[in-house]
């Protein structure tokens, strides 16, 4: 099991990232724009600066839904490597069956 203070942080991460989706995208738009000035995108580049660093998705980290494990996660099951074998042996993964040839 991860450390709890680990997965809450996490989970602050994604609520300031759904907070904050919207006004980046279009701080983002703004910068990408060919026909901004370059005082908009100046200044659309400093406004992004100021918001929150967590607010970004990339700081946000996959991690397993049972255990916290950030490592090692399948983003279909949303399990790490270690439940996601131990489920699948016993049957609880629908469509999940242990190949054997």
């Amino acid at each position: 099991m991860a450390k709890l203070c680990s997965i809450e942080r996490n989970k602050k991460r994604v609520k300031l990232v759904a907070k904050f989706a919207g006004k980046r995208a279009a701080l983002k738009a703004v910068i990408r724009d060919k026909n901004a000035t370059p005082e908009q995108v100046f200044e659309a580049t400093m406004t992004l600066a100021r918001l929150p660093r967590n607010g970004s998705q990339v700081r946000v980290h996959n991690r397993c839904a049972l255990t916290g494990r950030s490592k090692g996660n399948y983003r279909k099951f949303k399990l790490s490597r270690i439940q996601l074998r131990k489920l699948a042996n016993e049957g609880q993964l629908p469509g999940v069956t242990k190949s054997s040839w």
